[in-house]
């Protein structure tokens, strides 16, 4: 069972939760959803809202519901890497991930998340921008992108965050 707490009160170090536990990234609704796995990250202030930044290459399917839904679901599992390994290497072009990782997706708040997590962070979009070669002033993160696939940057407005 979920309980709502305020961003403020999510416990640990949020660079490690993010870049060692991982998370789901997750948009959509009854109609049709996808979720891919994630390492890169930021949680903070912006604009005078607890904020989250994602980041999602172009080419990802989930894009493609991020782009259609105004909110959107981050979702951590504690140390599930199995889920991650099918959600970071599979596409929900080709499989249903929900059924392989043994997901109950949840549909509340105008997204999607599923039951199985531990923490939830619910987003509402407010701004959507691509990375840009020549935005970058260090050259050496250029090596991510041997396919120019730069990511898009997601930034939403943090409105719940469900904790077991």
């Amino acid at each position: 069972m979920f309980k709502e707490i305020s961003a403020k009160e999510i416990k640990g170090n949020l660079i490690d939760l993010i870049s060692n536990e991982w998370m789901l990234i997750t948009a959509g609704d009854e109609n049709g959803y996808n979720m891919m796995t994630a390492s890169w990250g930021f949680l903070g202030e912006m604009w005078g809202n607890d904020t989250v930044l994602a980041v999602i290459r172009p080419q990802r399917y989930t894009m493609e519901f991020i782009d259609k839904s105004d909110y959107y679901t981050l979702s951590f599992y504690g140390d599930n890497k199995a889920l991650h390994k099918i959600c970071g290497r599979m596409s929900g072009r080709d499989v249903n991930k929900t059924e392989l990782c043994g997901l109950t997706p949840v549909f509340a708040d105008n997204t999607v998340y599923f039951d199985e997590a531990r923490l939830v962070i619910i987003c509402k979009k407010q701004y959507v921008g691509d990375m840009k070669e020549e935005c970058f002033t260090d050259k050496a993160p250029l090596k991510n992108y041997e396919n120019k696939d730069y990511h898009k940057m997601i930034f939403g407005k943090i409105e719940r965050v469900l904790i077991k």
